[in-house]
């Protein structure tokens, strides 16, 4: 290819520097802009293929530049090849080879983007039929290194060939050409390689070459050649040891299906085995590289092999003891986390009922692991006397070991599995013990010697807690007496405390051990730890709610200290303790939740009133934010206590509901502008419907009163969103609910979509996310409750000229919820729609859809349907987020069931208005040939596919530009109702 001067790259190279300077956000971002279109767009920058070119054959441009024109080259060829002629693309191919020469020695990641070009041109130009010949003739012996770089990336490109702009049948003609066919062509150029000296057969690139090529390649033919001792001799060489590591794994990958691979395994066995002694070399010379890579060797042989080690555990033992012994010597514990899947796809394994004599046989290992797990999960000691920095001041190594910990707790619920809950925690138990014999009488109120050695296995209790049984009898009736013994320590105060949080429901069966742990509970409270605080209220949580009917009688006591302690506790810790007091004042006889519920929430209401007053006029926000957390724990109460009362008879909690709904109503009118408040309030509305049902009936006109002057003076969605508790809990067919409430909640839901209407109308939608996701959540409960209502209804067809008009937005949720709602709503033109129904039985029967319904969701279509499919593809094509594609090429599949032809017609009008110069030539007949053909034949679901290919291929070239998408850009939204 020709190369134009230094002067016309010049912008290119300015940009970069822009981008690489110290420079203000806007510059930055325009030279982002200017990168990303020269990048992406034929029609502004057609010479990008000469100048990426030049770039790259210049001696005055930097290293950073040609990465950056070989990135565009990849992209280009990948996306954009049709911009060259076919008769043009030997003299590609040849500048790419020749510039290959040129970076023989490197840098690295320019020759790597290189190959990579190589390898996609190789995949497209399906004429070139002699790809390894030409390559190795032409870079030959001399650059070696090159040669099996491209080798290397060769498969992973084919791969993932999805993205490279041919059919279906092409690919997979092209996959065969260049990797089945040549595969053992390629086995034996490896081979010769690795041959021809030992620096060769060592060469990182070698065995990333063989890694690569174990796509195409059995595994048996690597293992059964002169490669193996290649990969097994490479492991002792520094230089090319993770690479040999990852090369042996994957290997390991290819031999899952034990049964066909079974020879290869027993090739494979004896040379992993004889590798062990490199465990306690590594640990000797303080190498945690080759550690963690030789755990990774024996963790991932494990891996692969647990069904042949569950089969044969005599012969398989050793395996098995490499991994314990890694664990074991891990004494840094940077390796250990490797060996986690392999213990507990073991444990799968052995536990299933056909291996249970692999489980008595490995019994001792697993209690072996309990032991190092245990030691493991101790904290670091202090090389001086600060207890209070273990880490040395690293919180990212700190927040790493607590991470790490739990982690181990799980490898330890394996254990539990395998021997047994009273094992395992009978070892917990003794090293409670030993420590309390060896140093409990050393332990005083300012020193505990050795606290890592006690807060290890109160650790390793909670974190087995999930897995004991209530019943257990044996240990914990042993241990729990000691744990409300333990020293005030703050660490080992946090996790006794935890610990005992972890077995409230064992202690809610053994009611005589519930006094001495609530009282040890209870006293963290007072602990001058924040930390210790925390965990009390967390495992008072959760004493109170296993345990509230044995503290039904104390509820009066708890409510004094509920009381005394609330307004010292952070906020979470404070909706902890109110769940737990709430439990217990939910099991109280019904003639008394009444009086228990206001003795409780009483001095809650008082301190909301008084700060929602203070707060009125403050500027600041933190007396707003403590009116909104007393809303919650008000909230907390209305969720939790929940008395059953038949429907003849006054539920006493909606009495006491009744008295603080209109502060509620007041709190909302004072705070329309302070979004926490409203959301809280509306939270509380929202479940005394789910908590109380139709018992709430007496409420409703005064509730819906306030929901809709509430959402129309404060424009926020959580309004909507106690809207669709009332709908579902009201909705027509609902259990103890007459045609006229569910009727008048239907025209509530009416007047709410209206107002909706009326703010999309003054606002654009990027101002409104939220409320356009709790809007069309809404709606989504509507169609299903209320479709025969609502489709023929006249405000039908302003809610879908709305949800076409979000589809401009670009952020997920508000999006996801749109095509939701238009995915349901399409539905209801076919027989099928996406509903329930109250009187059915059986959940996977859909109720019939009667005829009009349908033809009336074809009218609005078919007024709309253009529109709509302009929107959902200049969406895919443009703005929508990755996670909203599924949902947008689903709304176009249910069109192309209503009205194929029809749709077809709009797809095509809709690629005519992209801007010019974006569409390959030919690109758009051939997707409306396929389209055609699918309508065809009746197969609809392809069509979907096609889109997809089609926007996902248009999307990778293009960028928006900047000027706008002309005839494609959304009309504002317009509602005069």
């Amino acid at each position: 290819m020709a190369s134009p001067g230094p002067e016309v790259f010049a912008p290119v190279l300015a940009a970069l520097a822009t981008m690489q300077a110290n420079v203000e956000r806007a510059q930055k971002s325009q030279a982002h802009e200017y990168l990303e279109s020269f990048q992406k767009s034929a029609s502004t920058h057609p010479e990008a293929w000469t100048i990426t070119h030049s770039i790259l054959s210049s001696t005055q441009t930097t290293a950073e530049a040609k990465l950056f024109a070989a990135t565009t080259l990849k992209g280009k060829i990948t996306y954009d090849l049709d911009q060259v002629p076919r008769g043009s693309l030997p003299a590609l191919r040849d500048s790419i080879l020749s510039l290959l020469t040129t970076f023989r020695q490197g840098p690295r990641p320019i020759r790597t983007q290189l190959c990579v070009c190589l390898a996609n041109l190789a995949i497209q130009m399906l004429e070139w039929k002699n790809v390894l010949q030409l390559v190795g003739s032409t870079l030959g012996n001399a650059v070696g290194d090159c040669v099996l770089e491209f080798l290397r990336v060769l498969p992973e490109e084919v791969i993932e060939g999805r993205k490279i702009n041919l059919t279906e049948e092409e690919l997979r003609d092209r996959t065969r050409e260049l990797l089945e066919d040549n595969a053992q062509q390629v086995l034996g150029l490896l081979i010769q390689y690795s041959q021809s000296s030992a620096s060769a057969a060592s060469n990182p690139h070698l065995l990333e070459c063989i890694s690569s090529w174990l796509r195409e390649i059995p595994a048996a033919d690597v293992v059964n050649s002169p490669l193996l001792d290649a990969v097994v001799n490479a492991l002792s060489v520094d230089a090319s040891f993770e690479a040999a590591v990852d090369c042996m794994c994957t290997i390991y990958r290819d031999t899952r299906d034990v049964d066909e691979s079974l020879e290869t395994i027993q090739t494979l066995y004896p040379r992993i085995i004889a590798l062990r002694p490199k465990i306690a070399e590594a640990v000797e010379s303080e190498d945690q590289d080759t550690l963690k890579g030789i755990t990774r060797l024996f963790a991932e042989a494990g891996e692969a092999w647990v069904v042949l080690i569950a089969r044969l555990p005599i012969e398989f033992r050793g395996l098995v003891e490499s991994v314990l012994e890694c664990c074991a010597r891990d004494r840094e514990r940077d390796a250990i986390s490797l060996t986690f899947l392999f213990w507990f796809e073991f444990k799968q394994m052995i536990t299933l009922e056909k291996y249970q004599q692999a489980r008595i046989a490995y019994a001792d290992v697993f209690a072996k692991l309990v032991d190092v797990m245990m030691k493991h999960l101790e904290f670091p000691s202090p090389e001086d006397s600060d207890e209070t920095d273990l880490f040395d001041g690293d919180r990212e190594q700190e927040d790493r070991f607590r991470e790490f910990r739990h982690s181990m707790g799980d490898v330890l619920k394996d254990c539990c599995e395998v021997i047994g809950v009273t094992e395992c925690l009978g070892k917990s138990f003794q090293l409670i013990q030993q420590w309390i014999s060896k140093y409990g009488p050393q332990a005083t109120k300012d020193s505990v010697p050795h606290w890592q050695e006690l807060e290890a296995p109160l650790f390793s209790m909670r974190a087995m807690g999930r897995m004991v049984s209530p019943e257990e009898d044996v240990v914990l009736r042993q241990v729990i007496p000691l744990i409300v013994q333990i020293p005030n320590h703050e660490k080992i105060r946090f996790q006794a405390i935890m610990a005992l949080a972890r077995y409230t429901e064992w202690t809610a069966q053994h009611p005589e051990f519930l006094q001495p742990q609530l009282n040890y509970i209870l006293a963290g409270f007072n602990h001058e730890s924040k930390e210790v605080v925390r965990a009390a209220a967390l495992a008072f949580k959760f004493c109170a709610t296993d345990c509230r009917k044995l503290l039904r009688d104390d509820v009066t006591h708890l409510h004094k200290i509920y009381e005394h302690i609330l307004d010292k506790l952070p906020t979470p810790s404070q909706e902890e303790v109110t769940e737990g007091v709430a439990a217990v004042v939910s099991v109280q006889p019904l003639e008394k939740i009444y009086s228990t519920f206001k003795l409780y929430c009483d001095p809650i209401m008082a301190r909301l009133m008084s700060r929602a007053n203070e707060a009125k006029n403050e500027e600041k926000d933190e007396g707003k934010l403590a009116v909104a957390d007393h809303l919650q724990l008000l909230t907390i109460f209305i969720e939790n206590i929940q008395p059953y009362v038949s429907p003849s008879e006054e539920n006493p909690a909606v009495n006491y509901c009744q008295e603080i709904l209109p502060v509620l109503s007041r709190i909302a009118e004072n705070f329309t502008s302070f979004t926490p408040i409203l959301e809280r309030v509306c939270r509380c509305w929202r479940y005394m419907v789910l908590s109380y049902r139709t018992a709430i009936l007496p409420l409703l006109p005064s509730l819906a009163q306030q929901l809709a002057s509430g959402f129309e003076n404060s424009r926020q969605g959580c309004f909507l969103w106690a809207t669709d508790s009332v709908l579902r809990e009201f909705a027509l067919g609902a259990e103890f609910v007459d045609a006229a409430t569910s009727q008048a909640i239907y025209n509530f839901f009416e007047q709410q979509a209206v107002a909706f209407l009326r703010i999309m109308n003054d606002l654009p939608p990027k101002d409104l996310p939220d409320v356009i996701e709790d809007f069309f959540r809404l709606l989504i409960d509507a169609l299903i409750y209320y479709h025969q209502q609502l489709i023929p209804a006249p405000v039908c067809g302003p809610i879908l000229s709305a949800s076409l008009a979000v589809l401009v937005l670009e952020q997920a949720e508000p999006l996801t919820a749109a095509l939701h709602f238009l995915r349901d709503f399409l539905s209801y033109g076919t027989s099928h729609p996406n509903s329930s129904d109250f009187n059915s039985s059986d959940a996977s029967v859909r109720p019939a859809n009667p005829p009009e319904i349908q033809a009336a969701v074809k009218q609005l279509v078919a007024s709309q349907g253009e529109v709509l499919v302009q929107r959902v593809m200049t969406g895919m094509m443009f703005t929508f987020p990755r996670d909203c594609f599924a949902d947008a090429s689903g709304v176009l599949l249910v069109m192309f069931e209503l009205m194929p032809e029809q749709v077809a017609i709009w797809i095509r009008g809709t690629i005519a208005m992209l801007p010019a110069g974006t569409v390959k030539m030919g690109e758009a007949d051939r997707l409306m040939h396929a389209i055609a053909q699918k309508i065809q034949t009746g197969d609809m679901r392809k069509t979907r596919v096609l889109l997809q290919d089609f926007t996902n291929s248009y999307r990778r070239r293009n960028v928006a530009p900047r000027e706008g998408l002309g005839q494609l850009e959304a009309p504002r939204f317009r509602f005069s109702g």
